[in-house]
């Protein structure tokens, strides 16, 4: 049970050496293919031993060294000889099983690089930072989609010189694209391009707005918490600060000057 994601294996022995775990192993007699002509093969030209990292237990870590065989192609013309492979424990050129680059990956899409680094090395599955990056790298990109419901707004790649746009899911909250800049033109030519979508939650520019009505005239637009929370709080303090001469006296609080409040006070 503990070493059940290693059962396509065959495990001849486990070593308990105090800070780690030795597993000791073998590939099946089983027949391959060649990778080059695809015929099958069992004819064993070598073996040799490739040491791969797995999933920690007891935080501790499990090393497994597995002796694989090379084998000899028996096509005439071909006689290519290719290591055996095995498919859902070991991917080709990793030093880490399958299941444990699995684990690896979850983390290194929610956390990057260094603070990806310091939470795999909490459960002894430590990497360096440069293997968190390589390994975020080669996670796929997720199959394009349509959402029902997606979130616009625009942010500073760099303050003052040139700003972007970045769409997200607004009810799984996961990014979908990020346009290369906040104009109405480029968001209504990517919103044709994704037909579907119900609401649109954006800020209070009349550029997003004149976007969405241009490519989406059924859609719903809503106006998001934040922004509606942070309008809310400036009325507010704009209002507090125009008739602050009222209860400044009463409370011995510095008066705020401005035309507002000269106009308010001359009223």
């Amino acid at each position: 049970m503990v070493f059940s994601g290693l059962s396509p294996l065959v495990i001849e022995d486990v070593a308990d050496e105090g800070e780690r775990i030795v597993v000791r192993a073998r590939t099946p007699q089983d027949t391959a293919d060649c990778p080059v002509c695809g015929a099958s093969s069992g004819r064993v030209h070598s073996y040799h031993w490739r040491t791969v990292a797995d999933v920690p237990i007891d935080s501790r870590r499990v090393v497994v060294r597995v002796r694989v065989r090379r084998l000899v192609c028996p096509t005439r013309g071909c006689r290519h000889t290719f290591r055996e492979q095995v498919p859902g424990v070991l991917d080709r050129y990793q030093r880490r099983t399958t299941r444990l680059t699995r684990q690896a990956k979850a983390v290194v899409k929610e956390s990057a690089g260094r603070a990806g680094a310091r939470l795999l090395a909490i459960p002894a599955s430590g990497v360096s930072r440069h293997t968190a990056l390589r390994t975020l790298l080669r996670i796929p990109p997720p199959a394009g989609r349509t959402p029902r419901v997606i979130g616009v707004d625009d942010f500073a790649p760099r303050r003052r010189h040139r700003y972007a746009t970045v769409t997200i899911d607004a009810e799984t909250h996961e990014r979908i694209d990020v346009l290369p800049d906040r104009t109405a033109d480029t968001l209504e030519e990517w919103l044709r391009e994704h037909p579907g979508i119900e609401a649109v939650c954006r800020d209070g520019s009349a550029t997003y707005a004149e976007a969405i009505r241009r490519a989406l005239p059924r859609a719903t637009q809503v106006g998001d918490r934040w922004h509606l929370w942070h309008n809310l709080r400036e009325a507010v303090l704009s209002e507090v600060k125009a008739h602050n001469t009222c209860w400044t006296t009463v409370l011995d609080a510095p008066i705020h000057d401005g035309p507002r409040a000269q106009t308010t006070l001359e009223r």
